[in-house]
């Protein structure tokens, strides 16, 4: 197979990708497929369940949203019992927001059943494949940590 351009490459990603990501959810993540909880809603209860807490500025400077747009969200995830809203205890004006026992168990089941989806579909790749991949995924992540630090206040 010939070495593609980077516009080939370009080309060829975003020939890929939308099937890719659509059956990657598909497969590992019955809620999301399902329509139980939205993209968004999974990674605002995935950061949550890093960070324990976080206020509303925290969370949209994660989404790369305004805090109106994480408003709404999070106002959904309160809605069905994913997170609740607390004061933070040095300074009341600040609300802080948290998931709920049914958010985290929401959240661990997720990433159970995407890992289990990943071994699925990797099991069918040769470990030095899989090694390339990873590690190539680590430099489009470490390049895009980057890019996120620098929009970031």
């Amino acid at each position: 197979m010939p070495k593609p351009t980077l516009s080939e490459f370009a080309d060829k990603i975003n020939e890929i990708m939308p099937l890719l990501t659509k059956e990657f959810i598909r497969q590992q993540v019955n809620e999301l497929y399902k329509g139980k909880i939205t993209l968004p809603q999974f990674f605002i209860l995935d950061f949550l369940l890093n960070r324990q807490t976080a206020n509303m500025t925290e969370i949209s400077r994660f989404m790369g949203v305004s805090t109106a747009a994480v408003t709404g969200i999070v106002d959904r995830l309160v809605k069905y019992g994913y997170v609740e809203r607390g004061f933070d205890p040095v300074d009341r004006r600040i609300i802080k927001i948290k998931p709920t026992e049914k958010g985290y168990t929401l959240v661990k089941k997720i990433n159970q059943q995407r890992r289990k989806a990943v071994m699925d579909i990797f099991s069918q790749v040769s470990e030095s494949d899989r090694s390339q991949y990873l590690r190539i995924l680590l430099r489009v992540h470490d390049i895009l940590s980057k890019k996120e630090e620098k929009v970031l206040p």
